[in-house]
């Protein structure tokens, strides 16, 4: 299976926590301090990023 997202999609689910954002992908939570995090994040999962 493909599994693909856009990265703007991947941003707007960041969730701002006061120290940084939170980042939940197929139900994994992550504590990110930079934005560009998702990218790597959603790679692991085996997404494909669209720009």
């Amino acid at each position: 299976m493909v599994k693909t997202a856009t990265f703007e999609a991947l941003l707007e689910s960041l969730v701002e926590d006061g120290e940084g954002y939170l980042f939940t992908l197929e139900g994994k939570n992550y504590r990110i301090t930079d934005r560009d995090e998702v990218r790597r994040i959603a790679e692991e999962h085996g997404y494909i990023i669209i720009y």
